[in-house]
């Protein structure tokens, strides 16, 4: 069956139909108040610059959407054409007047950025959010509303969970969502996540790889074993002295593993120094302690 999406769809809410279809007017800029729920939270000034040399020389082909307010009015969608006929120098701007509800601004300059100029990962994630905190809606029903599958809805939103190195990151467009969700799949760390997000950009690892290194992070639920105190106290240590991610894995009473993660050769470095340093300064210990016994 066929998703109802909101009303008449798309064509019903934003005006990207002919004037004698979409009636509008010229509205002095000045006149114009921002939309305080704009999803966008940045404008690429390079495409932002490119619209305001064309609008000022071919004009503003496309109205903006507004509606009353106060003395003047509200944007509620054509941010990007608004920035960039005030960069153009333009005194009016054409738009569409119409009178909206304050809980329908986030969902239409939502629709309106995702039809036009897509919102970046991160920008997505937090309207879907702040559409579902405005509107006291599930993802399912969220996602009924925008047309969009509710794991779309849940894929975006499990983003929000990213540090925020990271999720800067993907608002960059340096780390895709997809190498994102593997980081969020593992047991990691902030800081942890953080050192490898930055690993997989210098490296320009594949979302497969991401996946592999996620997935040798994770511990097997169907095995579950109780470490030992001392042992748990001493890998804490470890960590805190290396600075990376250290596990004492017990194979008998009297042997085992210690492993310590790395992420990059300078880490690998560091952590290389940190070590031969502290056994330099042991053996030279030990010398100085023979050396007083022998005499």
């Amino acid at each position: 069956m066929k998703k109802k999406v909101l009303g008449r769809g798309l064509e019903a809410l934003i005006p990207d139909v002919k004037p004698a279809e979409a009636p509008f007017m010229e509205i002095d800029i000045d006149r114009i108040k921002p939309n305080p729920t704009q999803p966008r939270l940045s404008l690429d000034e390079g495409r932002l610059n490119e619209l305001a040399t064309s609008i000022r020389e071919n004009g503003v082909l496309q109205p903006v959407l507004v509606r009353p307010f106060a003395d003047g009015y509200q944007l509620i969608a054509g941010e990007r054409r608004l920035s960039a006929a005030q960069r153009a120098g333009l005194l009016k701007l054409p738009a569409v007047v119409r009178d909206e509800p304050d809980e329908r601004l986030l969902e239409l300059a939502l629709i309106e950025n995702i039809q036009r100029e897509p919102l970046n990962p991160m920008e997505e994630a937090q309207a879907y959010q702040h559409l579902m905190e405005a509107t006291k809606g599930t993802q399912e029903q969220i996602a009924e509303r925008l047309g969009k599958d509710r794991s779309t809805i849940a894929n975006s939103l499990r983003l929000l969970k990213l540090p925020p190195a990271v999720g800067l990151l993907v608002s960059e467009g340096k780390l895709s969502p997809g190498h994102a969700r593997a980081l969020l799949a593992s047991n990691a760390s902030p800081s942890e996540m953080t050192k490898i997000a930055m690993a997989i950009v210098e490296k320009n690892w594949s979302v497969r790889e991401a996946e592999r290194w996620a997935k040798s992070q994770s511990r097997s639920p169907r095995s579950p074993k109780i470490q030992d105190p001392n042992e748990t106290a001493a890998a804490d240590r470890l960590r805190l002295m290396l600075g990376t991610k250290v596990e004492i894995l017990a194979k008998s009473k009297d042997s085992g593993e210690i492993r310590i993660h790395y992420y990059g050769q300078e880490e690998l470095m560091r952590i290389y120094s940190i070590l031969t340093d502290k056994a330099t300064a042991t053996e030279s210990h030990h010398a100085i302690q023979e050396g007083k016994s022998g005499r």
